[in-house]
Formats: structure tokens, C-alpha cells, sequence
């Protein structure tokens, strides 16, 4: 049986683009994915229909980065082996629960690499990126540098002291960290202990981009009704205040960063997993801008778990916003708590 021909934007239509926060491809999907974002969205996508909304729903598999470099490792084969692996898995699980998508893509295809790239030349344009030495924990065993989901150390935040917390982001108090601030931090790897070493990398310029940000934020949190959990996480941001945000890592898997002095790097998976929203949508029409770039007639509504606010609420708007391009910006998020499993 043929697909339909993907369906576009409708003038004079309410035409709604639906996503949920792409699970992450090196895992069995499991029930908190299922109900942190993916069923939702597929709840809401099933009453934009029968109200005879015009709505698209997409979502994939978010396949670059660290977590899946560290499951080829423990599973002694490549990362694209790894992701061709857990995609086809995922997709039998959703279909098994009767999620429907329109489209259910991956950030490995080769839309994410050209989408992603074109941001970045714009950011590089318009001068929202800076070069900055950054100290980063080296493992002279592996012969790397690490990335933040390599290492694993003692939460260094008061009265936390979770013994497990990853380079990235503590899964215990859910504070965001660099891997240097671990306490007791070790290659999770070999488990040796990395030392610490100087490299060079690009950063978004998070404090220069405030403003924009902030008027974002103020307009549409108000107009797109935002969930309160998703206010909050976004206010302690910006109550922190922004910093300049790395976007390049030292890995091999990933999207190449087309600048001659940095093409060993990739990109930072959360500087490029919001763009496969885009870059998925890509792969189901290659009239896809009709979708992304006309903010004027297309709704955009977001679904994810309660730790990936700041991403979408935060860094993915700043990176839009600094293109300088007429973007179909996110109007609606919807945030789920944790489901919890026997007080776990």
C-alpha cells in the first residue's frame, strides 16, 4: 500500500506541527518514555485530527553523542551499528502501543547533518559564537578526552552527594554540571581516574542572545499557555543566569562541524537533537521549511519529560533566534513529571 503524500500547511486551516522529545536510541524504550512525552503528543495529535485540525506528529530516534559511543563500547560494535539496533526497537514498541506518528525518523540521516550545519553558518554569520579554551578531564588509559557522559563522580551539589552522577547532569538532583566539577571523577570506561587538560571549542553566546530570549519567553509562555513545571525550570535559568553554552565536543559520532579548525569535532548532542525535530520533518517532506518557517499560519506544540525543559525552552529557542530566519517558534509545551515505579 502506498503512503499519502505528506501533508503541508494549509492556508485559511489551523495547522498544527506536533513533536515529542526524541527518545534517546541506545535503550529499550520503557514505560516512562512512553508516558513522559511520546503518548501524550499522540493524545493530542489524535484530538487535532478529529477536530479536523490539519497536524502533523513527528518524532525519532535521537542517535549522536556520548551514551551511544559508551553502549558500542559495552556492546563491542560501531555507533551506527548501535543505533540501527535500538531504532528498529523503538519503532516496534511505539507501533506495538499504536503510537501514530506521521513521521518517525532519526538523527543520523543525512538531513540532520545539512539542517544542523546551516544553523550553524548562520550563528557563525551573525556572530552569536566564540572560540574558548575549556579544561576537560583526559584519560591517559583510553587516550581521550572525555566526554560528560564518559565520566561518572559524586555529585558535587549540597547536601545531594549522589555517588553516580554523570559528567552532564546530576540524575539524582537533576543540576546541570560540567564533568571537572565531579568530585572523585573517573573514566567510566576503564574507571581509571582522567586528569585534566586544555582544548578549544565554540560556545553560544547564551548572555548575548538574552533579550530575544527573554521576549520570547515573556510573549509566548502567556499566549501558548505554557505547563506550569516548564515555567518554573525556565525561570531558574534565566534566574541563574545565561551563560556561554559549549556546542562542539570532542567525540567522533556525530554531526561534523563544518570549520576547518574544529572539523574533529562534532556537535554537542543538545545543540543538535532539538534541530532533528527539523531535520525529521526534513526527511517526510522535502517542503519542509512550509512547516518550520512560517510562523504566521503553523502552531507549534511541544511535548517532553520535566529534565529536557531547558533544552526547548532555553537553548533550542536562543539557537533559532540567533539564525536571524523567520522560524515557526514553539508556542505550546506540555511537561510531564517523572513517573515513578514503587517510590524509584
Amino acid at each position: 500500500m502506498a503512503s499519502p503524500p505528506p501533508k503541508l500547511p494549509i492556508p485559511g486551516r489551523r495547522n498544527i506541527l506536533i513533536t515529542s522529545a526524541l527518545p534517546y536510541v541506545n535503550n529499550v524504550p520503557h514505560l516512562g518514555n512512553i508516558i513522559g512525552c511520546v503518548l501524550s503528543a499522540d493524545v493530542f495529535a489524535r484530538y487535532c485530527r478529529l477536530r479536523g485540525y490539519n497536524a502533523i506528529y513527528i518524532c525519532g530516534t535521537d542517535e549522536y553523542g556520548t551514551a551511544t559511543e559508551t553502549k558500542a563500547l559495552e556492546e563491542k560494535c560501531s555507533p551506527k551499528e548501535i543505533c540501527d539496533k535500538y531504532h528498529v526497537i523503538h519503532d516496534e514498541v511505539y507501533k506495538w502501543f499504536d503510537i501514530k506518528f506521521d513521521k518517525f525518523g532519526r538523527t543520523s540521516a543525512p538531513e540532520q547533518t545539512e539542517v544542523c550545519q546551516a544553523i550553524f553558518h548562520k550563528l557563525m554569520e551573525n556572530k552569536w559564537l566564540t572560540e574558548n579554551t575549556m579544561q576537560q578531564l583526559y584519560c591517559d588509559t583510553c587516550e581521550r578526552f572525555l566526554a560528560d557522559r564518559l565520566v561518572e563522580g559524586k555529585c558535587p551539589t549540597e547536601g545531594c552527594n549522589y555517588e553516580a552522577a554523570r559528567g552532564d547532569q546530576c540524575e539524582n538532583c537533576s543540576k546541570l554540571l560540567n564533568p571537572t566539577e565531579l568530585i572523585d571523577p573517573k573514566c567510566k570506561v576503564c574507571k581509571n581516574a582522567p586528569r585534566i587538560r586544555d582544548t578549544d571549542h565554540l560556545f553560544l553566546e547564551l548572555p548575548l542572545l538574552s533579550d530575544k530570549l527573554v521576549n520570547y519567553i515573556n510573549n509566548t509562555s502567556v499566549a501558548g499557555m505554557w505547563s506550569q513545571n516548564a515555567i518554573q525550570a525556565t525561570n531558574a535559568w534565566l534566574k541563574e543566569g545565561l551563560k556561554q553554552r559549549c556546542i562542539t565536543r570532542d567525540l567522533k559520532w556525530g554531526v561534523p562541524v563544518p570549520h576547518e579548525k574544529y572539523k574533529d569535532k562534532v556537535f554537542y548532542v543538545w545543540f543538535d537533537a532539538p534541530i532533528g525535530y527539523i531535520s525529521i520533518t526534513a526527511s517526510y517532506t522535502p517542503d519542509w521549511e512550509k512547516w518550520w518557517k512560517d510562523p504566521d499560519n503553523v502552531e507549534l506544540f511541544q511535548f517532553m519529560g520535566k529534565d529536557n525543559v531547558p533544552f526547548h525552552t532555553v537553548m533550542f529557542p536562543s539557537t533559532l533566534l540567533g539564525t536571524g530566519e523567520n522560524w515557526t517558534m514553539m508556542k505550546t509545551i506540555s511537561v510531564t513529571e517523572y513517573l515513578n515505579y514503587e517510590a524509584g
